[in-house]
């Protein structure tokens, strides 16, 4: 196979090979609306429910769906090896490792969060368009309200299953000061997913959570009043350099959010300012090494998608540097210093995230 117009000739094993990348994604993607409708229905909790292998009638039935619907999407999540399929019978089963993802909202890789996110990344197509236009960026209260519950839910299990069991530990000297009780401002915290868990973990500590999202902070505020953690919590939409956010904290957090700001060397500034001589900054950040060709994988290929409509868009739109969510530790470690902090680490790391320990 050649083009009319190339002079060069077609490598046939890689453009096989490409081609079969290309139908991967393009099968990933058209299926990632079949996900959004099995969470929205309760298709794959119904199936975890069941604990036993299922026809697409016993589905239908139980989900109060159509069978002909479910028999096409059983077929297609089988396809994907999201469910497996057995030929003898019929029946469809939803693995208890598949299951931890696709039907556990509590578990520590639960994934719907993150195609909820995607789809609001294609209702806002034209948004897109114009900003590479015009370079003007996009700010997050801007986009389509999926990206702010889609990002709180994609974040949340990452979150509980590390934060207070590894990220805080790594922290020197910090947790024994939050189970003593300690002041704490969660900067950037969204829904407050990370607020409420520290609140839960350490009932003896204050929490603050910082938003400049108004509808997010809501959002915190009405999940804290559900999880009746009302005691040592309170949230409130300001800015990361607002002087309302007080000071003397013993830990202020920065949870996947330093890379999106628009001036992330003012809010370190402010963050520096704002804690007691011994205190800390963690800072959270997607997991990425400081050359692009050392992230060219699944991981950076997620994160540069997110980066280039969400991170960069936000940072672009107040004239900010625009880091991105792959800026690597040595930038993050450029704009502690630059911000005034004297002791800069790596605590710790999963493998989609990296925690820094900041220190006065």
């Amino acid at each position: 196979m050649q083009s009319e117009n190339s002079t060069n000739k077609i490598n046939e094993q890689k453009l096989h090979e490409f081609m079969l990348k290309a139908v991967e994604d393009i099968a990933s993607t058209m299926s990632s609306m079949l996900l959004l409708i099995g969470d929205r229905l309760g298709l794959y909790k119904a199936m975890a429910e069941s604990g036993k292998p299922i026809t697409s009638e016993e589905l239908a039935k139980k989900t109060n769906t159509n069978e002909r619907l479910i028999r096409e999407w059983l077929a297609n999540q089988a396809a994907g090896g999201y469910i497996t399929y057995n030929a003898s019978d019929g029946k469809y089963t939803l693995p208890p490792e598949q299951a931890m993802a696709l039907a556990d909202e509590n578990s520590p890789i639960y994934i719907h969060g993150a195609y909820q996110a995607i789809r609001s990344y294609f209702k806002d197509e034209d948004k897109f368009v114009e900003m590479f236009k015009t370079g003007k960026g996009l700010r997050w209260g801007e986009h389509h309200h999926d990206l702010f519950e889609g990002t709180a839910r994609f974040f949340k299990p990452n979150y509980i299953g590390n934060l207070v069991s590894s990220w805080i530990p790594s922290l020197n000297g910090v947790e024994e000061k939050l189970k003593q009780g300690a002041k704490v401002a969660d900067i950037g915290c969204g829904y407050g997913i990370s607020t409420i868990l520290m609140a839960k973990a350490y009932p003896n500590s204050k929490f603050y959570g910082f938003d400049n999202h108004g509808p997010s902070i809501e959002q915190a505020k009405e999940q804290a009043r559900k999880e009746g953690i009302t005691g040592n919590i309170e949230f409130c939409s300001v800015s990361a350099n607002d002087d309302s956010i007080g000071n003397e904290y013993d830990l202020i957090t920065f949870f996947d959010c330093l890379h999106d700001m628009g001036d992330p060397i003012a809010a370190m500034k402010f963050a520096k300012q704002s804690l007691k001589p011994d205190g800390t900054c963690m800072i959270i950040e997607p997991m990425a090494n400081d050359k692009v060709e050392e992230n060219l994988n699944a991981v950076g290929r997620t994160y540069y998608a997110a980066s280039t409509l969400v991170c960069v868009p936000n940072s672009l739109a107040d004239n900010g540097p625009a880091l991105g969510a792959q800026a690597g530790e040595k930038k993050i470690k450029e704009i502690s210093e630059a911000s005034g902090f004297s002791k800069f680490r790596r605590a710790t790391q999963t493998p989609f995230n990296i925690i820094y320990d900041a220190k006065p």
